[in-house]
């Protein structure tokens, strides 16, 4: 599943997307695992000229406090097959979709007779940016009063490259080509949706990297954790 994501900062956005408003005041992030819950650049659907701020792991609407949050169940990811049919989901999936910007993103690859697996980061041929899709609710902590946009990022069966690469779960997220942006943003109904939730058939690079799914305690925010291995 996609849990760990390299993300672009403030600069980066403003000279790739030019014409969006972006209210996304972040540096870049070369790794972020989503069990921090951090705040990374989106579009959602009801504010579709702009790059804002939601934070990863979507909490719904019978969640009321941050503290209860922290411990809801996970929803780093949304499985596309059954989006339209789990609780966290369902009364969202249809109305508030969003698109989650990313440089890459890793994912875990298990070898024959080593215990521990190996990671491999995967990304846009030319390295640009590009974008997941999510979906979204606006979560407001009833003890402190503060909302913000908090998402999980769908998946979909693996392709070929991720079938190789994470070959135990052979799943992927969904990733949204530019020209798709706008049929997932502002798709209606049912079928309409479930037709863009697919596996992606583009190009993509990937390179076996540092094991980030498994560090702890050290800082794997920086550049040299994207490089070959």
């Amino acid at each position: 599943m996609c849990y760990h994501t390299a993300n672009p900062g403030k600069g980066e956005l403003k000279k790739q997307f030019p014409t969006m408003q972006i209210g996304y005041n972040s540096d870049q992030i070369y790794h972020v695992s989503g069990f921090a819950r951090p705040f990374l650049p989106v579009t959602i659907n009801n504010n579709s000229d702009a790059i804002v701020s939601a934070r990863w792991k979507l909490i719904p609407f019978w969640v009321k406090t941050e503290t209860d949050a922290a411990k809801y169940a996970n929803t780093l990811n949304a499985e596309g097959e059954s989006i339209f049919e789990k609780a966290s989901y369902k009364h969202a999936i249809g109305k508030t979709r969003g698109l989650l910007y990313v440089n890459g993103f890793y994912e875990p690859h298990k070898v024959k007779g080593q215990k521990e697996t190996d990671n491999y980061y995967i990304y846009a041929p030319q390295k640009e940016i590009f974008t997941l899709g999510i979906v979204y609710t606006n979560f407001t902590d009833q003890d402190t009063g503060d909302t913000y946009p908090t998402f999980s990022i769908i998946t979909t069966p693996a392709n070929a490259l991720l079938e190789e690469i994470h070959n135990e779960k052979k799943r992927m997220p969904l990733i949204i080509p530019s020209a798709e942006r706008d049929a997932w943003l502002f798709a209606e109904g049912k079928a309409e949706i479930q037709r863009l939730i697919k596996p992606y058939n583009g190009e993509l690079g990937s390179h076996k990297v540092y094991r980030v799914t498994g560090a702890r305690g050290e800082d794997t925010n920086r550049p040299d954790i994207q490089d070959p291995i």
